[in-house]
């Protein structure tokens, strides 16, 4: 599953980033890195962008970079 299709209020692991270049340097620059759990905190009215939480602050990225990133369902709520 990619972050772009997790439910807002979920959490989940991330387990790739994908992409190539400029656009995968950014993703680990911002603290997407696998192993790194994150939730989906929001989503705005025309689904484009989507504001994650995770490593303690918030993030907003575009659902097209949110495409990249591949996840796993966590088992149980940490965050």
């Amino acid at each position: 599953m990619t972050l772009d299709k997790v439910n807002i209020g979920q959490s989940c692991k991330i387990v790739k980033v994908g992409g190539c270049g400029a656009l995968r340097r950014r993703l680990l620059d911002m603290g997407l890195t696998p192993k790194t759990q994150v939730m989906v905190r929001k989503v705005a009215p025309m689904g484009d962008p989507i504001e994650l939480y995770l490593r303690g602050y918030e993030l907003t990225i575009r659902k097209d970079d949110a495409k990249n990133i591949e996840v796993a369902q966590l088992e149980e709520e940490l965050i």
